[in-house]
């Protein structure tokens, strides 16, 4: 059965107190714009529709959407109100719910959404807030009710008396609504006094006075509503979205023995018993296998892939590298643009140089090699199986060091042939 759902994401403010040239919604959290997980969401609630209101630099923002996601662009900011009558437009021929979301809400989980929806598809409801009780609701709009406990409106914070003031449950900004009744209601929405801006909170009283049915669901966890408005908010959200990434991984058999201090971004995969020490970073395009264990103070940046059994320890970085099997790299390397054999020992301070300066050039070592502490590798450069490279050799570029060969010296030379 078709789920008849549309989804309208608010993305097309100028986020000024980001005080940022890039658009707010395009900020990374853990490794990829906060947009990327409202997108996401939208995706799993199996939406039939998905509208996305852009505005400020929308063309930074178009390129990132998937190609279900219809942009429409908010010509002039006129709230958020007007916001939705725009996505509206490419809404014609649909009926049924319609959830409005927002970009720089990036918290909010899906069994939460899909609470808000059931509740709302369940009692045939004109709108269905998302509201939370907090017990200091400062900066947030306060869910107004009447003596019955039904919802009348919302009042935002700069116009609230001392009685509403005090009022805990508090308007996330989450809301879906029953189409027809939200066209009907946006028609009626007056320009604000002081910014002439249309806000879809006044939707709420003009819909409760036509007495059409609104009520809402109550969120457990106020950090899911969490709005980012300014770099701090940003810093917070990070804080959180890091402690879920690494609890998944945690849940999926990966051992990291101090998550506050481990930094794993959204999209990386790590393998089943697998040990993370505290201060790694390991960016979004890495794939670890089982049984690694990586750090501390390692980093591991895009195209990094690493296969069962790796080791890689402190003050390690590796960046769009391949490294095989039970391959070992236990202190203070660089390893750039390489392809790593199994069973190599990588030792102390062994860096590959693989920028010329003008492009990046690849460094091969096969199965079985060993290069010794403080070799520098100036790639484009191939060392053979069971190869050695002595302690502060420098293999120049172009260099093919031979299977079963020993080389040492700056340049390094041929010193011996294995048996």
């Amino acid at each position: 059965m078709k789920n008849n759902l549309a989804v309208v994401i608010l993305a097309a403010g100028k986020g000024e107190r980001m005080k940022s040239d890039i658009p707010k919604v395009m900020h990374p959290l853990c490794g990829r714009p906060m947009i990327g997980y409202i997108l996401d969401l939208a995706k799993e609630l199996k939406a039939s529709k998905i509208v996305a209101v852009l505005g400020h630099k929308h063309q930074q923002i178009k390129p990132f959407l998937s190609v279900r996601v219809k942009p429409v662009i908010q010509k002039k900011l006129l709230g958020t109100a007007d916001a939705v009558k725009t996505a509206l437009t490419q809404l014609k021929g649909f009926s049924g719910t319609v959830l409005v979301l927002y970009a720089d809400n990036p918290l909010l989980k899906k069994e939460t959404v899909a609470k808000l929806l059931k509740y709302h598809r369940e009692n045939n409801l004109a709108a269905t807030l998302l509201t939370a009780q907090v017990e200091k609701p400062a900066g947030y709009g306060r869910i107004l009710r009447d003596k019955r406990a039904s919802i009348r409106g919302i009042v935002e914070e700069k116009d609230a008396d001392d009685f509403e003031k005090d009022i805990k449950e508090i308007n996330t900004g989450i809301i879906c609504f029953n189409k027809k009744a939200l066209e009907q209601g946006l028609r009626l929405v007056r320009p604000n006094n002081r910014k002439k801006e249309y806000y879809l909170t006044d939707l709420v009283s003009i819909l409760a006075q036509k007495e059409f049915l609104v009520d809402a669901v109550k969120l457990d966890d106020i950090n899911e509503a969490l709005g980012i408005n300014a770099r701090p908010d940003l810093a917070k959200a990070n804080n959180l979205m890091q402690q879920r990434i690494n609890d998944g991984y945690m849940r999926k058999g990966v051992t990291i023995i101090d998550p506050a201090t481990t930094l794993i971004a959204f999209g990386a995969k790590i393998g089943r018993d697998s040990l993370i020490y505290p201060f790694t970073v390991i960016a979004s395009d890495v794939i670890i296998g089982k049984h690694c264990s990586i750090g501390p103070f390692a980093h591991l940046r895009e195209g990094t892939r690493l296969e069962d059994g790796v080791l890689l320890g402190n003050f390690v970085e590796v960046v769009r590298s391949k490294i095989s099997r039970n391959t070992w790299a236990k202190h203070f390397s660089y390893i750039g643009d390489s392809r790593i054999g199994r069973q190599v020992n990588i030792g102390a301070g062994t860096v590959t140089a693989n920028f010329d300066g003008v492009k990046k050039h690849l460094t091969v070592i096969k199965d079985n090699a060993f290069i010794g502490s403080d070799t520098v590798l100036v790639a484009p450069v191939n060392i053979g199986r069971k190869a050695t490279t002595g302690a502060g050799a420098v293999v120049l570029a172009g260099s093919k060091v031979k299977d079963n060969t020993v080389v040492a010296g700056i340049p390094a030379k041929l010193l011996a042939k294995k048996r």
